[in-house]
């Protein structure tokens, strides 16, 4: 595992000096129309080459904020999470570097891998583990609210007194589809196909976010690969609940990539029973106004699916990014559990056997899904569900300048 550049700093301030071939390079951050509490955002600055240091922005009033570069053909992209932005308020930083020596390590976002999974730790606490072999697709579990429970169901992995036991191929987080190319990936059935991690293409840990890139293979029932993926998870360091990015892109390598009209499917979630409408003490809201069984089949640009935990109200809310395919998403989202965001099963969504939601990628293209997922304490009001999900859709304006 290759860690990224990283650190969070205690009165050091004074130790912070400026890059060689940076300049006075600045960013600023600019709340046009409305306000942030908490949100991701990255700018795109020149590449000065190698440092002597790592890189952290300072603030006009010389505090220090970590945050985490990448290289990349642009340029260097750099990281950070905004906190308390409000409205027309404008935040300037300067690109500067700091001697690793007086580095004092904080509160940080790093991965564990274990032979056929990788933990994700928040602060030294687990959030969640990506599971990569042992089951016929990769998926998350546990994944931990930040009221410290369980989000979402433990069965298939494991049996508790009181669970649901329906479904078996729920993997508390994944993603899946039930007719590609004909073969089913959806369920666990003996003639299904199987997900196959191949590579990991990143492990990074830092103050910002840990980040696991990796290489999958679509595999059917008779050992031919259908197609590819390439899939990212970002796991940021936020206070106001738990924060992940969710990329995923599908790639005809082999030749044409047929997505079928079916409801089973795509990027699911298992909540927890104790969470869900028909048994638990839970409910789902839209963003467009639907609640519980009337969000099933409809489009919406976010859903949340939330209800009690260990006696507290956490919640789950899927956010679809405006350049997933065919945004905004349709939910297969069910009041027993279920919660899926799948753009293809229309003709089950709208009753209307006419309707064809296929999509077939050509020989050697793709199609890419984004989401962001934020579990929160509290109700969808409480927890601020729709501003979190603004400032996804429309980020602050970021200026780099000199």
């Amino acid at each position: 595992m290759r860690p990224s550049i990283f650190l969070l700093l205690l009165l050091v301030s004074t130790i912070a000096f400026e890059i060689p071939g940076f300049g006075k390079q600045t960013i600023s951050v600019v709340a046009e129309e409305t306000d942030y509490n908490e949100v991701p955002v990255t700018a795109l600055v020149p590449n000065p080459g190698k440092t002597s240091g790592v890189i952290v922005l300072k603030t006009s009033k010389g505090e220090l904020v970590p945050c985490q570069s990448e290289v990349v053909p642009e340029g260097l992209r750099i990281t950070w999470i905004v906190r308390n932005l409000k409205k027309g308020e404008r935040r300037t930083y300067t690109v500067v570097q700091v001697d690793d020596r007086f580095a004092v390590p904080g509160k940080l976002v790093r991965l564990r891998d274990t032979e056929g999974s990788v933990a994700v730790l928040i602060g030294g606490s687990l959030f969640t583990s990506y599971i990569y072999t042992g089951a016929p697709k990769p998926y998350c579990y546990p994944i931990i609210g930040p009221s410290g429970g369980r989000v979402t169901r433990n069965y298939p992995m494991q049996v508790v007194p009181g669970e649901t036991t329906d479904h078996p191929h729920h993997r508390s987080f994944w993603f899946a589809h039930g007719d590609v190319n004909g073969v089913d990936f959806w369920s666990e059935k003996p003639e299904a196909g199987k997900i196959v991690h191949r590579k990991f293409e990143a492990l990074e840990s830092g103050p910002v976010f840990a980040k696991i890139c990796s290489l999958n293979d679509w595999v059917g029932p008779d050992g031919k690969k259908v197609c590819e993926d390439k899939r990212e998870l970002r796991f940021y360091n936020t206070s106001s609940g738990r924060l992940m990015d969710f990329e995923i892109t599908i790639r005809a390598t082999e030749g044409p990539v047929k997505f079928g009209d079916t409801k089973e499917g795509t990027m699911g979630i298992r909540v927890a029973s104790s969470m869900d409408v028909d048994k638990g003490q839970g409910h789902i809201l839209s963003s467009r106004g639907e609640k519980d069984g009337s969000a099933w089949g409809k489009q919406a640009e976010w859903c949340d699916y939330y209800g009690p935990v260990n006696a507290k109200t956490v919640g789950i809310a899927v956010f679809d990014h405006s350049s997933s395919f065919r945004h905004p998403t349709y939910w297969h989202v069910r009041t027993y559990g279920l919660f899926a965001a799948n753009p293809f099963g229309l003709h089950d969504f709208k009753n209307d056997k006419k309707l064809d939601g296929s999509h077939t990628i050509p020989a050697g293209g793709e199609i890419t899904f984004r989401y962001r997922i934020f579990i929160h304490k509290g109700d969808p009001d409480s927890a601020g569900v729709a501003a979190a999900y603004s400032a996804y859709a429309n980020p602050p304006k970021i200026e780099v300048g000199e």
